[in-house]
C-alpha cells in the first residue's frame, strides 16, 4: 500500500513519520511517499493533504495538476484526508476569508468551514477530545479552522464546543487538528483501515 503526502507546504515530513509508524502498529506493510509533483498520487492508495496555509496549497495543487489526480482518487473510491488547511479544501462551501483570497477548493465534502475561527498562531492549544471510531484523543490545534454546518451525507467524528473539528464523508475525513504532532498514531492507522476498505 502506498499512501501520498501532498508535500507542497506544511506538517508533511511529520505525516510521513506518523504513516511509517501506524503502518508498523498496524502490521500493514505499506509506504508514504511526500510529493510537490504530478504522477505520485494518481499511483496510490489514498493521500494526504497537510496542514499549512490554505491559498498557497490550492494554489499550487491546482497549478501543478495535483488537484486531478486527487479528485480522480476520491473518485475511485480512494480515502482522501485533510488535516487543517486540507479541510478547508476538502470542503465545498468556503467562509469569506475563503471567497476574498479567491481560495479554489476541491469540494470533496458537503461542509461549511471557517478559517482561523480560533484565532492566529498564539491561539494554539492542544485538548481531549472523543474521536468516534478512535476513542478519546490528546488532539493538537494551531490556527485551525472548523466546520460550521454539514451535509446529511456527512457523518460527525468530532466536535469541540458547538464546532464540529473532525468529519467523514464517504472516502473522505477531515480534522481540524493536526494527528502527525503527537504521537499517537490512531488517526493515520483509522486512514489506514479506510484504504483497506
Amino acid at each position: 500500500m502506498r499512501i501520498a503526502v501532498v508535500g507542497v507546504q506544511g506538517d508533511v515530513e511529520e505525516h510521513v513519520l506518523s504513516l511509517k509508524k501506524a503502518f508498523e502498529r498496524a502490521g500493514v506493510k505499506g509506504e508514504a511517499v511526500a510529493t510537490r509533483k504530478k504522477g505520485i498520487v494518481s499511483e496510490s492508495d489514498a493521500a494526504i493533504i497537510p496542514g499549512g496555509e490554505s491559498t498557497t496549497i490550492s494554489k499550487l495543487i491546482f497549478r501543478e495538476g495535483i488537484s486531478e489526480e486527487i479528485l480522480q482518487l476520491a473518485e475511485d473510491g480512494k480515502p482522501v484526508m485533510g488535516t487543517c488547511a486540507g479541510l478547508i479544501l476538502l470542503s465545498k462551501h468556503g467562509d469569506e476569508q475563503v471567497e476574498r483570497t479567491e481560495t479554489k477548493l476541491l469540494g470533496l465534502m458537503d461542509t461549511w468551514v471557517r478559517r482561523n475561527a480560533f484565532g492566529r498562531q498564539r491561539e494554539s492549544f492542544q485538548t481531549l477530545l472523543h474521536v468516534k471510531g478512535i476513542g478519546e484523543y490528546e488532539a493538537v490545534f494551531i490556527r485551525a479552522p472548523v466546520i460550521t454546518k454539514v451535509g446529511n451525507k456527512v457523518e460527525v467524528l468530532a466536535k469541540y464546543g458547538d464546532f464540529i473539528v473532525a468529519a467523514r464523508q464517504e472516502n473522505s475525513l477531515a480534522l481540524a487538528f493536526h494527528p502527525e504532532l503527537t504521537d499517537d498514531t490512531r488517526v493515520h492507522e483509522y486512514f489506514i483501515r479506510m484504504a483497506l476498505e
